[in-house]
């Protein structure tokens, strides 16, 4: 009776290439918050318009996302905040996600987060996507408008 060698253990990808998808998103995400810093998104235009706020008339969880980021850049966090309130409050759970993934990556392990976490957080989420949307849409929540 012949006895298989067990498999060679399977190399490891290098630190290099464990990180390098999150740090070309965040190159990525740097490059466009510089394009958005040297070509203002306040004149009208400038970037185009919203397909959702010209069919509509009514703005998208969106709009105003790229006024935000540019007053970001300028270190103006109430304007950016004005612009769109959404986008600005989750960029630190963003960040540390991002933080997080990363320092898993460069470190070699993994910890995923459990599933039923996951699946709750992203449902509420997209509830609150769908709540930013329809009460800027609102009298009452003007305010949040872009």
């Amino acid at each position: 009776m012949t006895l298989a060698a067990p498999p060679a253990p399977a190399e490891s990808p290098s630190r290099a290439r464990r990180v390098r998808g999150p740090l070309l998103l965040a190159g990525g995400l740097l490059a466009a918050s510089v394009a958005l810093h040297l070509r203002d998104p306040h004149d009208a235009g400038s970037w185009g318009y919203c397909p959702w706020l010209l069919l509509t008339g009514t703005a998208c969880p969106g709009c105003g996302g790229l006024r935000a980021v540019n007053d970001l850049t300028r270190g103006d966090v109430g304007a950016a905040a004005s612009s769109n309130l959404l986008l600005v409050s989750s960029i630190p759970v963003l960040a540390l996600l991002w933080v997080r993934g990363f320092g898993q990556r460069w470190r070699g392990v993994r910890h995923p987060l459990p599933r039923p976490l996951v699946t709750v957080t992203a449902g509420l989420a997209l509830l609150a996507i769908v709540v930013f949307w329809v009460v800027r849409n609102l009298p009452a929540g003007s305010w949040l408008a872009p």
